[in-house]
């Protein structure tokens, strides 16, 4: 995702169907991504494929569309730097995924608007808004409920629960920060850069990324099944959709890419995770979850 430069317009019933749309195929990427890991496939594999395809779809776009391709001295200096973010950032939440339920691991991730405050006031001095101030401490309240900080609900007591999850709770959280930062960089250094030209070239920057940790550890890590090649498949698939959609039909319906509606992607990998996986969490993990939403699409839907 990239960050909203443009100031929040009202939702058409078009508009409001496509963002969750986008949420929902964003959520079941990750179940399709947690598919694939139980299956023989390794978080390198599964990032190089998702984003050598991605790129590959929106660098035809370009063609297609004839969009100009202009980068400055600025542009180039940068754009590597959000590359390797984002592939950082790929990495840490597919590695999430793979320890944790996908709804949890994604609801670690979501705390990147607070690392997006911070990183804006550590690299540019900027004051963190009241209303974010506001929501951080629900934000973090809400995601001490759905982690079950003191396993209470797992009943395995804090430090057996955390010997379970957290190396998986790192991973969500490095991930929110890496993005978070990602973002601060992306919107003071290449704002103005056409999204989809952005996007084709951060893919591509990550894709190579990944295929160097793949060389790295010998070759490809494939699945060893069926169902394995389906969530490969369609992981790839998902993504792919959701980014071409982002940067092709939302501008065209005067949408922001970024909308905080789509910030309901945990609650449609709850619910997919559950049906396919077989993944639950307790009703306060569950209470917990919600509260981490509104507060991140309250914060979203603050006038910009």
């Amino acid at each position: 995702m990239t960050p909203a430069t443009a100031r929040t317009a009202a939702l058409s019933g078009t508009a409001f169907a496509t963002l969750l749309l986008i949420a929902l195929m964003m959520g079941a990427n990750h179940v399709a991504a947690r598919l694939a890991f139980n299956d023989g496939v390794d978080v390198a594999t599964a990032v190089t494929f998702r984003s050598a395809i991605t790129a590959a779809v929106v660098a035809l776009l370009l063609v297609l569309q004839r969009v100009p391709v202009a980068l400055t001295a600025r542009h180039k200096k940068a754009l590597p730097v959000i590359g390797l973010l984002i592939a950082v950032q790929s990495l840490c939440l597919y590695s999430a995924v793979a320890r944790l339920p996908v709804a949890l691991a994604l609801l670690a991730f979501n705390t990147y608007p607070l690392w997006t405050a911070l990183w804006a006031r550590v690299f540019y001095g900027h004051r963190p808004e009241p209303r974010l101030l506001r929501a951080m401490p629900v934000i973090l309240l809400g995601l001490a409920l759905a982690l079950d900080v003191l396993g209470a609900a797992s009943g395995l007591g804090a430090a057996a629960h955390w010997g379970q999850i957290g190396v998986g709770v790192a991973f969500a959280l490095a991930a929110g920060a890496t993005f978070g930062m990602a973002l601060v960089v992306t919107q003071h250094e290449a704002a103005e850069l056409d999204g989809r030209l952005r996007t084709a070239t951060t893919m591509g920057l990550v894709a190579l990324i990944a295929l160097a940790g793949v060389a790295t550890q010998g070759g490809f890590q494939l699945p060893q099944s069926a169902p394995g090649w389906w969530g490969l498949a369609m992981l790839t698939l998902l993504y792919g959709t959701a980014f071409t959609i982002m940067f092709t039909v939302l501008p065209k319906l005067g949408v922001v890419g970024n909308s905080a509606i789509m910030n309901i992607e945990p609650v449609f990998a709850l619910v997919l995770a559950w049906a396919i996986l077989g993944q639950a969490i307790a009703p306060s993990q569950v209470a917990g979850g919600l509260v981490v939403v509104a507060a991140v699409f309250w914060l979203g839907l603050r006038r910009r």
